[in-house]
């Protein structure tokens, strides 16, 4: 009976094989039609959410302004990327010292005054190693630009409200906002713990003024005229070159200076400085001033009697961009002539000033 009701083992067989082919076929179909759906899922995806494009190494910008791409984005943007502490940082010696000037895009044209204070410091006696010390603030973004061109340590100084683009004639509204913009700027520079030499972009570099720096001395200026004693307050100062020594003492001093521009509303700051320069606050901050001998620090008000120590000459005592081109040109071709003699010159004789008289 129990043979008789059992299916044999190759009729069992048959069976499986049978099962599992129909089962695998199955299978297949239903691979199929889910891998069309997924394909389909994918298309309608891609559709309605889009893939962004690749990146392009193009795109990526470096962080700080590049000298031979200075269009590459807005000043304001290149400036940001880079703090003014850095700039100062990038350019400062090892004692914390730097070099600043500004800039504003009558005076960074081609072949304006930018152009000639670079060439003294190209030129000049010792002068070549300072230009990584130097520190250009610019004033409006196309002096940024140019100057991105041509040096590396330029910083675009944005002021609302203002443009100082053009060319400032001296005691100008626009003038006297710039000069105490400048204050401000190197009160921060002091309280940043730099020391700092500020240099006019119209004075040429023709040695190192370094070791013509007073060793003792928070404060030292240069004057229009200077009567023989650097102690002497009285002696007609000129804010175009000043060394400054970062301490508190300096640092006080120059707020108490652009706080005083509010007291002198219609002065710039080099007059507001001879008002203030005897009042009793400053004997009591204790700030210890020099003032420099125009033998070596000389301009159009007082030339230097010694080629062979002059250190600066400044277009000062001169109103007017091309009066100031015209006879700064002068200077550097006086100076290649000087650098040109095999011999020391006794006596100097200046070729200017002649426009700016």
């Amino acid at each position: 009976m129990n043979s008789s009701s059992s299916s044999s083992p190759s009729s069992t067989s048959k069976f499986l094989d049978l099962g599992s082919a129909i089962g695998q076929k199955e299978v297949k179909k239903i691979l199929v039609l889910f891998l069309g759906l997924a394909a389909s899922c994918l298309l309608l995806y891609k559709t309605a959410y889009p893939l962004p494009q690749e990146l392009q190494v193009n795109n990526l910008t470096s962080p700080r302004p590049l000298l031979d791409h200075p269009s590459s984005s807005s000043p304001q943007t290149r400036s940001k990327s880079i703090s003014f502490r850095e700039v100062l940082e990038n350019a400062s010696t090892e004692n914390r010292t730097v070099i600043v000037t500004t800039l504003n895009q009558a005076w960074a044209e081609p072949n304006s005054l930018f152009d000639l204070f670079l060439e003294s410091f190209r030129i000049g006696q010792g002068t070549q190693k300072l230009l990584q010390h130097v520190v250009v603030v610019c004033l409006d973004p196309k002096a940024f630009d140019r100057c991105s061109q041509l040096h590396p340590n330029c910083y675009y100084l944005e002021t609302s409200g203002t443009d100082f683009s053009g060319e400032k004639l001296f005691a100008t509204p626009d003038y006297l906002k710039m000069m105490w913009r400048r204050i401000e700027l190197l009160t921060q520079v002091l309280e940043m713990g730099f020391n700092f030499i500020f240099t006019d972009a119209d004075i040429m570099w023709l040695r190192d003024p370094f070791p013509r720096l007073y060793p003792d001395g928070d404060f030292q200026m240069a004057c229009d005229r200077f009567f023989g004693d650097p102690y002497d307050s009285d002696n007609w100062v000129n804010g175009g070159f000043t060394y400054v020594k970062s301490n508190h003492r300096s640092i006080e001093f120059y707020k108490f200076w652009y706080k005083s521009r509010l007291d002198y509303p219609e002065l710039h700051d080099q007059d507001v400085f001879n008002k203030i320069k005897h009042e009793a606050i400053v004997s009591e901050i204790g700030i210890q001033m020099r003032f420099f001998d125009t033998v070596y620090f000389g301009g159009f008000c007082q030339t230097s009697r010694d080629i062979n120590l002059v250190c600066t000459m400044h277009a000062n005592c001169c109103i007017g961009l091309e009066k100031k081109l015209h006879d700064l040109n002068l200077v550097l071709d006086d100076w290649r002539k000087y650098l040109s003699l095999s011999e020391q010159v006794m006596n100097t004789t200046w070729s200017v000033p002649t426009k700016c008289l």
